[in-house]
């Protein structure tokens, strides 16, 4: 994990904790392929809180979004934050604060992770460009493109518990996000984008479906104990999009 700057406080919520996203590449906009709009998902849509219920600012959104033709992949983080905050009075603030740490004080396009699950199961939109779509996000350096980012608001070391409607959504969430034919137990062959990521840029590498992030770059995240919960994760994905 990085040392990072301060940027402005919320409540309860030090920003200097913020620590375990990464910088966006740059890439050629894909477009829409005509499975994304027509295929039907593997798994019902779960409830979705989008950005204008947590007031996000749009105009601090420098591009446009970026898309890939679909989700081969599930990076889950953590956003290292404590978890004893209140979901309903708490967490849209956070979530503006992440947006600003990530326009502002890193300069980046947009809120860097494309959904982010609080402690009580709710499931949050973060990145902008359209949940139903494969919007490419700034979350796993290198393997951005054609994957989803899902971030764990807390912090969850090894020995931490990690709450069970938390890592349902989570579960839900991915199950519904991947791409028909996916196997959320299974593996998928992707190609580093960046050589600032675990692997050079163009290595080609198999990498779980449903992955932590320190799989695909030099991190911590998502804590040990949230990466010990990626097996049931993964069964209870596939699971959920079994016929």
């Amino acid at each position: 994990m990085w040392p990072r700057r301060l940027t402005r406080a919320v409540a309860l919520v030090p920003l200097a904790l913020l620590v375990t996203w990464d910088a966006p590449e740059r890439w050629t906009p894909e477009p829409r392929q005509p499975h994304e709009a027509a295929a039907r998902p593997a798994a019902p849509r779960p409830a979705i809180v989008g950005r204008a219920s947590w007031h996000a600012d749009e105009t601090a959104v420098r591009e446009k979004p970026r898309y890939a033709g679909s989700v081969a992949a599930v990076f889950v983080h953590h956003t290292d934050h404590p978890h004893d905050y209140d979901c309903r009075a708490d967490v849209p603030g956070m979530l503006r604060a992440m947006q600003d740490d990530h326009t502002h004080g890193e300069g980046w396009d947009d809120l860097g992770y494309n959904f982010v699950v609080d402690r009580c199961g709710t499931i949050y939109e973060g990145r902008a460009g359209g949940v139903d779509r494969a919007v490419v996000g700034a979350h796993t350096k290198g393997f951005n493109t054609g994957s989803t980012g899902i971030a764990a608001l807390g912090h969850f070391g090894a020995g931490e518990e990690v709450p069970r409607p938390m890592l349902e959504a989570i579960a839900a969430l991915a199950a519904w996000k991947l791409r028909p034919g996916a196997d959320p137990r299974g593996r998928v062959r992707m190609v580093s984008t960046n050589d600032a990521s675990r692997y050079p840029k163009g290595t080609s590498v198999e990498l779980d479906v449903i992955a932590g992030h320190r799989d695909g770059y030099e991190t911590d995240c998502p804590g040990g104990a949230l990466y010990g919960r990626l097996p049931w994760l993964r069964e209870e994905a596939a699971r959920l999009r079994s016929p």
